[in-house]
């Protein structure tokens, strides 16, 4: 993909740092590491202090603001349950803010999916209910809440170069999955290779990650204003371009971009053996 298409990778992410700079002026920042680590290529925690941040802290349930620090910053790239919840209850709890921004790479539409809602709500819900309850945690429903999508995806270590650490576990299928995906199947409906597998098939906890990661190229693709083409190498690979093909929120973007791409989806164990060269300006390989 070249820097003509809107931003550029590079460009993408400085952009997506920017707005989050917005938000840290007079805050303690808590971060997760895949955030920490797409930051680290995009101008480090030096950008945050030098954009007004008090402190940057490690996301964990074992930090704290430190008295008269009234604002929060929160940027992560999970859903906003389970641990991920639970580690911002704790912070707050222990602290005594009044203003708290939780910053997450995953989309509404995504946890809409996760919590078995309809993708249609144009409402965002469970970011409002999540507002509310940071309000809640920090005792007083006076106080400000704020949830913010924005599509911290990439850490670009080159020009042309980026690698994804928050799906890093995120990993192409391999003989043994055939095998466990089978198990609870009658023999009648059993997959005969892992090229039969669909979506629907796949446990929820992975059909998450993947809608996950979905949407956010799909948000990193808007926002370069790109309308791209799916290919894919391999089972993992064609899925993924699949969900993304067909992925609800890209039908307006695709429409309305004014720049085109390739897209190749190449299974990390087809690729491992030899090297893959792509010599049109216009594709980015995506290998998992």
């Amino acid at each position: 993909m070249n820097d003509g298409a809107g931003l550029g990778l590079t460009g993408l992410a400085h952009h997506t740092w920017e707005k989050i700079c917005t938000k840290v002026k007079r805050a303690v920042v808590f971060m997760d590491a895949a955030c920490a680590g797409n930051l680290h290529w995009a101008g480090g925690i030096d950008r945050l202090l030098q954009a007004g941040a008090l402190n940057v802290k490690e996301f964990s349930s074992f930090e704290a603001g430190a008295p008269g620090q009234v604002k929060a910053v929160f940027v992560v790239s999970t859903l906003l349950k389970g641990n991920t919840a639970d580690v911002i209850r704790d912070i707050v709890s222990l602290s005594s803010f009044q203003y708290c921004v939780v910053i997450t790479a995953v989309s509404h539409a995504v946890h809409l999916f996760a919590n078995n809602m309809m993708t249609e709500l144009e409402q965002e819900l469970v970011f409002e209910e999540f507002g509310e309850l940071l309000c809640q945690w920090m005792g007083n429903m006076n106080y400000t809440g704020e949830v913010i999508h924005l599509p911290i995806l990439i850490a670009p270590l080159a020009p042309h170069l980026f690698v994804t650490t928050a799906y890093s576990s995120l990993f192409s299928f391999v003989p043994e999955d055939l095998k466990r995906l089978n198990s609870p199947r009658p023999d009648k409906k059993k997959f005969g290779s892992l090229n039969d597998v669909d979506f629907q098939s796949l446990p929820f906890e992975l059909q998450i990650q993947i809608r996950s990661l979905v949407s956010s190229l799909n948000s990193m693709f808007e926002v370069l204003q790109l309308k791209e083409e799916c290919f894919a190498v391999g089972p993992t690979g064609r899925i993924i371009a699949g969900e993304l093909a067909n992925y609800p929120q890209s039908k307006h973007r695709r429409k309305t971009a004014q720049h085109k791409a390739s897209i190749i989806f190449i299974d990390r164990t087809l690729d491992l053996s030899g090297t893959i060269a792509i010599h049109s300006s216009t594709s980015t390989l995506l290998s998992f």
